[in-house]
């Protein structure tokens, strides 16, 4: 299925008419959240990987954390997000992945069982990052609406993907 933009964009294929003081509160707010390094970049990936096929995001699957690619998320590895229950993926990746699916789906469902996990996998420090984490990667559920979410301003590789890192102001850096 083909996704348009859904609204009015300007040559940089952005909204026209956005509140300029909103926008920039989000992304001081998304550039903080990036900067905690509480969770190893393979986790993160993996997280961010699982928000943006939850939302189906079309930029965010094409993007892939350097650092993350550079600690050993392949695409053999990252393919495994889709099936994670029935992988042979970290039980710690596993939990991580059954929080984003419970936190974006149906918060309020989390179970007993689900919550004792998440708190033998991880610190309580970890978690609050985790959630913040997937608040994070689910903002572009706007830009999925919008339709502005395509990848097209994006250079891409063979595989059709394109690398990023975050600088230490959090902000994005597209990289080779």
């Amino acid at each position: 299925m083909t996704r348009g933009t859904r609204v009015v964009v300007g040559d940089d294929n952005r909204p026209v008419g956005r509140d300029a003081a909103l926008v920039s509160l989000l992304a001081d707010y998304q550039d903080a959240v990036v900067r905690s390094p509480l969770l190893d970049p393979v986790l993160t990936e993996l997280v961010r990987l699982r928000c943006a096929r939850q939302h189906d995001c079309r930029i965010c699957q094409t993007l892939r954390l350097s650092e993350a690619a550079l600690a050993g998320a392949d695409d053999a590895l990252t393919v495994k997000i889709d099936y994670y229950e029935a992988s042979d993926l970290d039980e710690r990746y596993k939990v991580a992945l059954r929080i984003v699916d419970t936190f974006i789906w149906r918060p309020s469902e989390m179970s007993d069982a689900l919550v004792a996990q998440a708190h033998e996998h991880f610190t309580d420090a970890e978690l609050a990052e985790l959630l913040v984490d997937i608040t994070k990667w689910s903002t572009q559920k706007v830009h999925v609406t919008l339709g502005t979410d395509g990848a097209d301003r994006l250079p891409l590789n063979d595989q059709g993907v394109s690398y990023f890192t975050f600088g230490p102001d959090g902000r994005v850096r597209i990289s080779s």
